[in-house]
């Protein structure tokens, strides 16, 4: 601990045999002024910090007479309900420890402070304020409950060994991942995509819902469209790709498992690859979220004999295999 130097007069006088009283008082006189000047700067740099909180939310209930406190507290439940996704009546903190941000709590801090008004009161006052809840959880939900009669569709991008840019549409069913429809095209235009939803709903599908991005394909003449045929468009967020989370997880299987392995030579030889991993998809791959199966219910062989052996067949030109029981020779 580094040592103080003093003057000869500011410095407590040492005593070698006086009372252990008059020390402490010296002491005590000595180190006065220096705690009470670091409190009033403590103290100074609070009051400006509360002056600056006041000046922020001025617009709050700080500015009609509410101490700060409770203004903020009035401030984070208005936060909570206008769409940060924190409920009114309790809310997490970052460290963990619940917040009751309600009537109850507000009602109380303005007890305290010599309000007399009723809880009824101040609840029919954060009433007003509108809920929106969870986005998140009420998509989540949305898609758990409709999940059969669910399908999507999305673009992706694939360059060529020439560097031209192929647009790869498809549609997948939400339920059992298959693939419905998957088309390539070099320029993707409105009229070209209905062309692909003719080919894909006939009307007597049980499919109710579309979920589809805000990609300028997908035009007013596409939704009448989609109408007419009897399915609901549900467009996702802005710049939320996990609303169509099933669409996208396929596209990224695709990239891994073939294309990033094979270069497209043009349209035709890319519409061949892609249909032949469809094919794979649908009846060799396994899926975690259908149970370790496959979309077309891959049936389970078990072995004929204990001679039996397994054998190994390539899929995609031999970049992936399916494995089956074969009797000895």
């Amino acid at each position: 601990m580094p040592v103080r130097s003093c003057s000869p007069d500011s410095c407590p006088p040492t005593t070698s045999g006086g009372s252990q009283t008059e020390t402490a008082t010296t002491i005590i006189e000595f180190v006065r002024p220096v705690v009470l000047g670091t409190a009033a700067r403590i103290l100074g740099k609070l009051e400006e910090c509360a002056d600056r909180c006041q000046a922020r939310h001025r617009d709050g209930m700080a500015s009609r007479g509410f101490p700060l406190v409770l203004a903020l507290e009035i401030w984070q439940a208005t936060r909570a309900a206008a769409g940060h996704h924190r409920d009114l009546r309790t809310h997490r903190a970052p460290g963990g420890r619940k917040h009751r941000l309600g009537a109850p709590k507000i009602h109380g801090e303005l007890l305290k402070l010599g309000f007399d008004i009723s809880e009824r009161t101040v609840a029919r006052y954060l009433r007003r304020i509108r809920r929106r809840g969870d986005p998140k959880r009420s998509w989540l939900t949305f898609l758990n409950n409709h999940r059969e009669v669910i399908v999507a569709l999305d673009f992706f991008t694939v360059p060529t060994i020439t560097f031209q840019l192929l647009y790869c549409f498809f549609v997948i069913d939400h339920q059992r991942r298959k693939i419905l429809h998957c088309n390539v095209t070099a320029h993707p235009t409105a009229d070209w995509v209905i062309q692909q939803l003719r080919e894909t709903f006939s009307g007597e599908e049980p499919y109710r819902y579309l979920i589809l991005d805000h990609d300028a394909k997908f035009n007013a003449e596409m939704i009448e469209f989609l109408k007419a045929t009897g399915l609901k468009p549900k467009r996702t967020s802005v710049q939320a790709p996990w609303q169509n989370g099933i669409a996208e997880r396929w596209i990224g299987s695709a990239r891994r498992e073939i294309l990033d392995h094979v270069i497209a030579l043009n349209e035709n030889h890319l519409r061949r690859l892609l249909r032949e991993y469809v094919a794979y998809h649908h009846e060799d791959r396994t899926h975690d979220a259908l149970g370790k199966d496959t979309p077309n219910q891959r049936p389970t062989e078990n072995r004929p004999s204990t001679t039996a052996t397994v054998v190994s067949s390539g899929r995609l030109g031999g970049l992936h295999h399916r494995y089956s029981w074969r009797e000895a020779a």
